[in-house]
């Protein structure tokens, strides 16, 4: 039971890698509620559809699908009688939806509280009796959630399941806010090698041990001693974490695409030789010549989402044109907000550098090639 525990919560989600512990099907359902302090804007057929499309290929390297049931609760609730709802709503007191500290602000605030947000946690209880489950898991702010499931399931006089929990993996940019796609703060299961190895890197030092703890297998002995002697000064931190980048990397794409991610990001990173690089995004200088800068960045190269976050990049001394000589020497151009608006041959023209050399434009921890 202890094995099938530490294999089942390796990423700490609720979909996480899960081992059934004998060939009965078993049921994985998503649970959508945030804790947010308003409600969430309704999805339309076509948001669901777009958003269930990857999910599947997402989790399938800790999930064997050959074995698990996936389901889709359309398959029960859209049977469900407004009578047979009622019927359970009678029996569930108020004080357990009002338990939850963002409805109790909203409305301390004065703020709307809906009936469908009220009910929510009801109609989502019906999965698990629809499944009759036996487990559930899910984050820890999923627990008064999961508590009206065994609710739900008492009402109907079916056994509750039992619910585990797991903590909440903060982002990357170790704000404390929690791993987010819409903050940009996250690692992306079906993200490439290489992004995902980069962005582990990233990760400010206090994150590695809650990291090492949520993200791998390491045992709590194991994680106390290498903290330790990060905390003594015997092992560097970026060691560290190289580790923990290579094991992440591995689990979603295997041993073999992580070690060439390890050794792309020291290409790029430790040993700051680019040439050393084999899968940096390139662009043609003849043929983006008269390309603005905040152009390439953000439609050519997608380094950024906006010409406004580019801009931001700039004046936070992240914008770089690099030109590096055939022996790795490397001349650094600081980028300032005024040259994002010009073309890259005034920027490449501009940068005082004599003999054969290579150009790279790097944006934050982004980094292109400039072909001639």
């Amino acid at each position: 039971m202890i094995d099938f525990l530490r294999r089942s919560l390796i990423y700490r989600c609720p979909v996480a890698s899960f081992k059934p512990l004998d060939q009965r099907a078993y049921t994985i359902t998503q649970r959508r509620w945030s804790g947010r302090s308003s409600e969430r804007p309704p999805l339309t057929d076509a948001d669901i559809a777009h958003n269930l499309s990857g999910y599947q290929q997402q989790v399938t390297p800790f999930i064997d699908f050959t074995r698990a049931d996936l389901r889709f609760n359309g398959e029960w609730l859209n049977k469900v009688s407004l009578p047979e709802l009622v019927g359970i709503l009678a029996h569930v007191p108020v004080s357990m939806t009002l338990q939850r500290d963002d409805f109790r602000n909203r409305l301390a605030a004065g703020d709307g509280l809906s009936v469908a947000e009220f009910v929510y946690s009801v109609v989502m209880a019906l999965d698990s009796v629809a499944i009759d489950a036996d487990v559930e898991l899910g984050g820890i702010d999923q627990l008064l959630n999961l508590q009206m499931c065994r609710k739900v399931m008492e009402i109907r006089e079916q056994t509750p399941e039992v619910i585990i929990t797991t903590p909440l993996i903060e982002g990357t940019d170790g704000t404390g806010a929690k791993m987010s796609k819409s903050k940009g703060n996250y690692v992306g299961l079906s993200s490439s090698p290489d992004e995902i190895f980069g962005r582990v890197m990233s990760i400010p030092d206090h994150l590695i041990e809650p990291y090492l703890k949520q993200l791998t297998e390491w045992t709590d002995e194991e994680i106390a001693a290498v903290t330790a002697r990060v905390a003594d000064g015997t092992a560097h931190p970026m060691a560290v974490k190289r580790i923990l980048a290579g094991e992440v990397t591995a689990t979603l794409h295997g041993l073999e695409a992580a070690e060439v991610a390890r050794a792309e990001f020291a290409a790029r990173f430790s040993k700051r030789t680019f040439g050393e690089a084999q899968n940096l995004p390139a662009i043609s200088l003849k043929e983006h010549a008269e390309t603005s800068l905040v152009t390439l960045l953000t439609q050519v190269l997608g380094f950024a989402p906006s010409n406004s976050a580019a801009r931001r990049v700039a004046a936070q001394n992240g914008l770089r044109l690099i030109a590096e000589t055939v022996d790795g020497e490397q001349h650094t151009t600081q980028l300032d907000q005024d040259a994002t608006q010009q073309p890259l041959s005034v920027l490449v023209s501009e940068a005082d550098v004599d003999g054969e050399v290579t150009f790279y434009l790097k944006a934050g921890r982004k980094i292109a090639r400039i072909d001639k």
